[in-house]
């Protein structure tokens, strides 16, 4: 079940780097973080043309509200968050926070951004509708990576990079209520939601990525490659992308399996560690920066 190149990459206005890739299925968007640029690339990915670059930041994390098709992006050593309009492509507001933000995710049970502190253990709590600060979370570990909520009871789930597992924590308190070790990891990085599977499923640096059960009972483990950065999955939740090191790999999930290797293509771009999934269509998204320029590139997963 290969990994296919669907389209020749795209150029992207060059200012090299790219960090986080969100797909909006239904309103067929694919957003990146183009740090550097401080700025948010924008993709029809229908067409697979690259829309816009909107001025937002420094910025590291994206999310978007599926519904409004709004999108959200944590800006870096900006220490702001900022709504963008997908229509007219512009900062419709922005919120300060106290420290600096990597990765975001949106919580569509209670219409909240989850950002978490880039260099710190603070997770910032933003109403999606106000843009206003509404708490703050505090985690027993210092370098935090891939928030990921679980969309039917909003619970938060935050790796510890260097906290060995993952923090699980109630969103009517905002507190952490249990952290779950992952021995079998080492430098906890990726971690997303898969409502299909009911699992967390959580990687580390050395390549391995597991599967727990919501309530922090481990599944099982699979080998990907080491160094993964950034896991994405799709709407539906039945297939989890990785990328790292210029490798993508489509992971199979299931209620009470462990995870399985479906695709793996090396795309001999050593910047491809961001990834994101259409479920819909099996397009995977990546993009990555080499010393012809800036790219974004449709790929797809052939099941």
């Amino acid at each position: 079940m290969p990994i296919l190149v669907a389209a020749p990459p795209q150029p992207v206005a060059i200012f090299s780097g790219f960090d986080y890739v969100a797909i909006d299925e239904q309103h067929h968007r694919a957003y990146a973080a183009h740090p550097a640029s401080k700025r948010l690339l924008v993709v029809d990915t229908s067409s697979g043309k690259v829309l816009a670059q909107v001025d937002v930041g420094p910025m590291h994390g994206v999310s978007v509200d599926p519904n409004s098709g709004a999108v959200f992006t944590g800006n870096g050593t900006d220490q702001t968050l900022s709504k963008v309009d997908p229509s007219s492509m512009k900062v419709i507001t922005s919120v300060t926070v106290p420290g600096n933000i990597d990765d975001i995710v949106y919580d569509p049970a209670r219409g909240r951004i989850y950002a978490d502190q880039d260099g710190g253990g603070s997770v910032y709590v933003i109403d999606s509708q106000t843009m206003k600060l509404i708490g703050t979370i505090t985690m027993p570990a210092d370098d935090l990576e891939s928030p990921a909520v679980d969309p039917a009871t909003g619970i938060l789930y935050q790796n510890l990079a260097n906290g060995g597992g993952f923090a699980v924590v109630d969103p009517v308190a905002m507190r952490v209520v249990k952290v779950v070790k992952t021995p079998q990891l080492t430098d906890n990085h990726p971690l997303v939601f898969s409502p299909a599977a009911d699992q967390v499923i959580a990687g580390g640096e050395n390549g391995v990525l597991s599967a727990y059960t919501p309530d922090g009972t481990h599944v099982g483990d699979v080998q990907v490659q080491p160094h993964i950065d950034q896991c994405s999955t799709g709407s539906r939740g039945k297939f989890v992308v990785c990328a790292g090191r210029g490798i993508v790999t489509v992971i199979a999930v299931s209620k009470g399996s462990a995870p399985r290797v479906v695709g793996r293509l090396n795309t001999d771009h050593s910047g491809v560690h961001t990834v994101g999934i259409d479920e819909t269509t099996n397009d995977i998204w990546i993009v990555y920066a080499d010393p012809k320029g800036d790219w974004v590139q449709r790929l797809r997963w052939t099941p």
